[in-house]
């Protein structure tokens, strides 16, 4: 159970409060501790701390039980509409100002705060047990009185804490000890990190060798360890035991650390904890990315800003009209509050509401299963995208490594000869010592094949050992790193990447087979089942800045120590000896769209590698520039390898000629567009001529490298950018670095929408620095999906994301927010007749509950029923994807459909009260009962017109708001004559009233169909 709970922080890392969050420098300040500064911990002695450390408390709260109401209050209130609404409403406990019923303005003020507070009290509520769940998580601490049971909110600094298989890691710890046979454990950091596979964690050397987990209560020792800091793929400390002769000093890296929210793969661990609470890497890696706001929302509050002023207008010239006579000043705050219908109290509410329904519909679309939205604020902004930037690498080829070639120099081996690269093998390790001697004439021709065979056999060997790859043999459930029978049927590899696992799944294919690794040796089956073992002596691993990883072993019949080492061709390149085909056989197999891992070796003597040892040790225990000493002497050693082979991979990669492929197997470059590759350059000179020379060229894609583009960006930013916009496409490779300022500057040069998708984590900063970002969950982990705003199983579900779901929620709210206004409008110009016809006095049309229900039972339903609609079916929106093209011009939303929807509104306010006053002239009592009724009605007519696709949930909201009005009659004998109503005269009178409303915009709307139709009823006809 206990793996299932995620660490909140890090799942919370989208979260859009609007409250800051103090940085961690100032929250550590705030508990005490000053600033962050190295520590010593001394084992099992929480008492001995040098400095206060804060609880082991996770609280993801932004209120508490006290601050709850006036916080969710304040953030309401401090946006000026709301605040607006709040005077209006307190305006009426003067008596003065009144205007009618309290309930009239509180009760619509009361029911949007009660939805905010509801919504925000829920989350809140999740947000509590989320944390008690994980701080009421019960552990194992050691203790001079033996093993006690402790809550994960009680665990102190230099507390040793054991955690079981399958169980949360409480607190950063440092590894001391682990029940597995082979020394180490596997630790599972998707939720800290988005990366799906195991971690390999090993103990520290000299608590491991402690005959029992009790005796680390017995020995004295401490860790030294860095201050707390963000960097969860890094940590520099040192472990030391005095009372041994002489002390023991041990270095301690990454590879000893156990993170708060990772979890136990495999054994039972001990651990000393290092930090906790709010100095926990993975709390101090919970960042608030910018709030986004959408575009759409930003035209929303454009407009309700002109509607304000539009109030004000009127107001002034009402008073103007009676001439300022008398307390004028009075009159133009009943005026306000008399128009204040103007302002639609209910448009918040209803867009919010529909951003609730479209990210309900994206999450259950079955064509797009596992789809999640995490930011639904911002559904519209995915039916506005001029600018879609996605990572190359993972994203677009799934990162499925495929084993296409192995490349000797000399000879290469495809899918289709593998089975010769196994007879090979097969005959190395199948030949009988003592063969009897072969004949003259076929001498050479032996010789040779004894050659080829041994430098195939030298190339799997090398990829067969130099990995981080652990056998994993799993029987009934239970996993064991140790199972000496080496069964194939039972036996999985656990490892950092996938790549890896497909390398030594390729070398067991061909007949070396990784059977057996720990801490300190590897075993590797050969096809006469002959066990070959070897000791690691050291291991380099992979890091994103060497590009490389490698491995020096001693082969146990031999003797030999020979250090294997393999990475990207271009560091490669300067590593190995000098040949004459590396360089343009890796261009050969780039342009064919595949990727090169090139793999060399050298052979060390026994004092060569004592020499290195010591000083590598060295280096690895110092504190301060740790890894540039360890990486100086780590490459001391990388001098004149030896070329063993290059492995392929198919379509993925970093070189500009793999880029090109991509471009044109993902379909980005049509086949009569030229692909410009921009070559390299490395000063202002030379990308001044390289931009000369792209300009030339039209209607052509760019391939471009991170090392140019940063040249360009640097001298010429401005150039570049107009250029880059200009292309149909644009393809860069090895720009991880460079992928929030390439959003940046694309949001800032054309002021349109940006969309990015990635997969890994060096996509973060680009899915967060977008307008909308998408992660897709892929093979690299969850750190991309679960930072993005929408989140994606595969690439290919984006095209629906985007063409239907986002084109959909767009052309809905911009419906939705253009009727809710028209609604507000058009009893506001029935207002402004009837005032105008009693000489300009403030006083109120409709009163009580008329003016309340108008905007909820009456017309509610019908109107929300909006969201619903649709111009055109799915399959037509992916089909044609100009229709997504024509959205960007931001047409549904507009100045121009504004002022449109401003002047149906004052027409049908105007028609409905002056055909209300000509037609029962003789019936004046009756002005309220025979205007709101039209009104209703109308209300309802106008959806019916504005519907393009009927939703049978649709005519139920018309038939359930018509019924509603009715049945209400009975209970409004204060404002409407039920009499009255039932004669046949009201009944003709209101519908001619309201068919001169609506029957003018019905011939409108057809004439408009019949004469310049919109494009989408021309693929619907």
């Amino acid at each position: 159970m206990t793996d299932n709970i995620p660490l909140q922080p890090v799942r919370q890392k989208k979260r859009m409060d609007s409250r800051p969050r103090a940085g961690c420098g100032e929250w550590l300040r705030c508990c005490g501790g000053g600033e962050p500064r190295p520590r010593t911990v001394w084992l099992g002695h929480p008492e001995k701390r040098d400095q206060r450390y804060p609880r082991n408390v996770i609280n993801n709260q932004k209120y508490n039980f006290f601050t709850f109401l006036p916080g969710v209050l304040f953030n309401q209130f401090k946006y000026f509409f709301n605040l607006y609404f709040l005077l209006l409403a307190c305006s009426q406990f003067v008596p003065e100002m009144r205007l009618g019923a309290l309930y009239t303005y509180w009760v619509p003020l009361g029911f949007v705060l009660a939805v905010t507070i509801i919504r925000e009290a829920v989350e809140e509520i999740r947000c509590y047990m989320r944390d008690k769940e994980v701080n009421s998580q019960v552990y194992s601490r050691l203790t001079a009185r033996g093993t006690v049971k402790v809550k994960s909110s009680s665990i102190q600094v230099g507390d040793l804490i054991i955690v079981e298989k399958n169980q949360r890691v409480p607190a950063d710890m440092i590894f001391l000890r682990t029940s597995e046979k082979n020394g180490s454990c596997f630790l599972r950091t998707d939720q800290l990190d988005g990366e799906t596979d195991w971690k390999l964690r090993l103990p520290v050397a000299c608590t491991q060798r402690l005959p029992t987990a009790a005796d680390l209560l017995q020995i004295r020792s401490y860790v030294y360890a860095e201050e707390p800091n963000i960097d969860i793929h890094n940590f520099v400390g040192t472990f030391t035991r005095e009372d041994s002769d002489p002390p023991i000093s041990e270095s301690l890296s990454i590879e000893n650390a156990l993170w708060a929210g990772t979890v136990t793969a495999s054994g039972t661990v001990v651990g000393v904890v290092l930090y906790t609470g709010r100095e926990l890497r993975s709390v101090m890696n919970t960042s608030n990315p910018r709030s986004k706001i959408g575009l759409f929302d930003l035209e929303v509050n454009c407009l309700t800003k002109i509607l304000f002023a539009a109030l004000v207008v009127v107001a002034l010239v009402m008073v103007a009209l009676q001439h300022f006579a008398g307390r004028w000043y009075l009159q133009i705050i009943r005026f306000l509050l008399l128009f204040s219908n103007i302002i639609p109290i209910s448009l918040r509410v209803n867009l919010d509401m529909g951003k609730i329904v479209y990210s309900w519909v994206i999450r259950r679309d079955s064509k797009i299963p596992g789809t999640v939205v995490r930011s639904s604020t911002i559904p519209e902004q995915l039916g506005r995208i001029s600018y879609l930037l996605t990572d190359k690498t993972g994203t677009l080829t799934q990162n499925e490594m495929v084993f296409k070639r192995l490349h000797l120099g000399t000879v290469a081996y495809g899918l289709d000869s593998m089975d010769e690269v196994q007879s090979h093998i097969f005959s190395i390790y199948t030949q009988q010592p003592q063969d009897p001697p072969a004949q003259k004439g076929s001498a050479p021709t032996t010789k040779v094949r004894r050659t080829m065979s041994s430098r195939v056999h030298e190339a799997v060997k090398a990829i067969a050992l130099c990995h981080n790859v652990t056998p994993v043999y799993e029987s009934n459930g239970v996993t064991d790193q140790a199972e000496k029978q080496y069964e194939d049927s039972c036996r999985v590899y656990q490892a950092s990447s996938p790549d890896e696992v497909a390398l030594v799944q390729w070398t067991e294919s061909v007949g070396l087979t990784l059977v057996g690794r720990d801490q300190s040796s590897m075993q590797l089956r050969t096809p006469g089942d002959q066990i070959l073992n070897f000791t690691i002596l050291q291991l380099f691993p992979f890091t994103y800045e060497s590009k490389r990883m490698g491995i020096i072993v001693r082969d146990e019949s031999t003797g030999e120590i020979t250090f294997y080492m393999k990475g990207a061709d271009v560091v490669m390149a300067g590593i190995v000896q000098y040949n004459d085909w590396l360089e343009e056989e890796c261009g050969n197999m780039a342009r064919e769209g595949l990727r090169v891992l090139v793999v060399a070796k050298k052979s060390l003597a026994e004092e060569q590698y004592q020499d290195f040892e010591a000083r590598y040790v060295q280096a690895k225990l110092s504190v301060h520039d740790r890894s540039l000493k360890v990486a100086t002497v780590i490459e001391s050693l990388e001098m004149e390898m030896e070329l063993l082979c290059l492995a392929v991979w198919m379509l993925t990669g970093d070189k500009l000629e793999t880029a090109t492929c991509t471009a044109k197997n993902a379909h980005l470059v049509t086949r009569n567009q030229d692909i410009h590759i921009f070559r390299l350059v490395t000063n202002r000179g030379e990308a001044h001529l390289e931009l000369n020379a792209f300009r030339r060229k039209h209607d052509c894609a760019l391939v471009i490298s991170g090392d140019s583009l940063e040249v360009c960006l640097k001298y010429y930013e401005y150039e570049f950018m107009e250029l880059a916009c200009q292309c149909p496409a644009v393809v860069c490779c090895r720009c991880a670095p460079q992928k929030a300022r390439i959003v940046r500057l694309l949001q800032e040069r054309t002021g349109r929408l940006t969309c990015a998708v990635g997969d890994g984590g060096n996509d973060v900063s680009m899915i967060q620095e977008s307008d909308c970002g998408v992660g897709v969950e892929g093979k690299e982990g969850k750190q991309a999906s679960l930072a993005a705003d929408f989140s994606i199983t595969q690439f290919r579900h984006l095209g629906r994301l985007l063409m239907v779901h986002g084109r959909n929620s767009y052309k809905r709210s911009a419906a939705l927010s253009q009727f809710v206004i028209h609604r507000s409008l058009c009893i506001s110009a029935m207002q402004a007749v009837f005032s105008s016809v009693f000489y300009f006095a403030s006083v109120p049309l409709y009163q009580g509950f008329l003016i309340i229900g108008y905007s909820t039972i009456y017309t509610m339903f019908p109107v929300f029923s909006l969201v619903l609609d649709k111009d055109v079916k799915s399959e037509v929106a992916m089909l044609y994807p100009e229709l997504y093209k024509d959205l960007l011009k931001g047409r549904p939303l507009s100045y121009k459909t504004f002022l449109i929807w401003v002047l149906i509104s004052i027409y049908q306010g105007s028609t409905i009260m002056y055909g209300a006053l000509l037609l029962f002239e003789s019936e004046f009592v009756h002005i309220v009962a025979i205007s709101f009724t039209s009104l209703i009605l109308t209300e309802l007519l106008m959806v019916a017109l504005t519907i393009q696709t009927w939703h049978w949930l649709m005519t139920v909201a018309e038939l359930l708001s018509l019924a509603c009005y009715v049945a209400s009659l009975v209970f409004l004998h204060e404002f409407i004559d039920v009499y009255f109503i039932a004669t046949l005269s009201f009944l003709w009178k209101v519908s001619v009233i309201t068919l001169v409303s609506c029957l003018p915009l019905y011939v409108l709307k057809y004439l408009r169909r019949r004469f310049s139709p919109p494009s989408y009823s021309k693929l619907t006809s």
